[in-house]
């Protein structure tokens, strides 16, 4: 299976609508890959609070059509990153969109764990509630974004759902890019699965970003590796070896704590 990360920059001097073209125009250069991934609200920027409510946008609004056309141009399956979205509640939330090679929406999901400690982001945005799965035709990825990468109990229900590659677009500050990396990890090894992290370069609101996508095997080894600058990180991997990872080492089978039938 070929994924390719669009470690896209998110600087000021760009707008959304610009962005979007070039987002588009790179999906489309991704023709022949099976998976492509954008980075966490790649349209504003993570941490242009600010911009959150002017840039909102209904679920099926520019970005969507944008990455659905891009999609079916390219004839892969992409997960669109993230975007404000306005509910029809009037809400504000997180929204990731996942594509199938068609252009058609396989699934939606809006990030439940939202980052901020009371400001910004976490009392801007509402919860998502459900986790998310979506089945392609080699793997199954388990959908998160972000912070949702500390909250490993998130990726336990993603598992239990089926999840075999764990997908998570971020806008992760480089002041923590050490924590990245090593989440990233600990997700991959814990979960026996894939991990796909796709981060930003540039800078969100005077906030530099991580950039440094990573892809990680279900042994917690590093398969590719970007760097700080914007970059397409492509990479090759057996959706096979999940199962082989989980026969080999069954630890997931000794799990007792989060069952909803104890083991005796």
């Amino acid at each position: 299976m070929r994924a390719s990360l669009l470690q896209i920059a998110v600087n000021e001097d760009e707008s959304a609508e610009v962005r979007r073209v070039r987002a588009a125009a790179l999906v489309r250069d991704q023709a022949g890959a099976d998976l492509v991934v954008l980075p966490e609200l790649w349209t504003t920027g993570a941490f242009a609070f600010e911009e959150f409510g002017s840039q909102a946008e209904p679920l099926e609004g520019p970005t969507y059509e944008a990455m659905a056309k891009a999609a079916s141009d390219a004839g892969v399956w992409l997960h669109a990153g993230s975007v404000p979205e306005r509910g029809s509640d009037g809400q504000l939330y997180n929204t990731s969109l996942v594509f199938s090679p068609s252009g058609d929406l396989a699934a939606s999901y809006r990030k439940i764990h939202r980052f901020g400690f009371d400001k910004g982001e976490a009392v801007l945005m509402g919860a998502g509630r459900e986790p998310v799965t979506v089945r392609l035709p080699d793997t199954t990825l388990g959908v998160a974004t972000c912070y949702d990468l500390r909250f490993p109990e998130l990726f336990r229900s993603l598992v239990d759902a089926g999840a075999e590659t764990l997908v998570v677009p971020a806008g992760w500050p480089e002041r923590r890019r050490s924590h990245w990396t090593l989440l990233a990890q600990a997700r991959a090894v814990e979960n026996q699965a894939f991990v796909l992290a796709c981060g930003t370069a540039g800078t969100h609101a005077g906030v530099p970003q991580a950039g440094h996508s990573i892809v990680v095997d279900p042994w917690g080894e590093v398969l590719a590796e970007a760097g700080a600058d914007e970059e397409v990180l492509t990479v090759e991997f057996d959706p096979a070896k999940v199962a082989r990872t989980r026969e080999q080492f069954p630890a997931l089978k000794d799990r007792v704590l989060g069952l909803s039938t104890p083991r005796r």
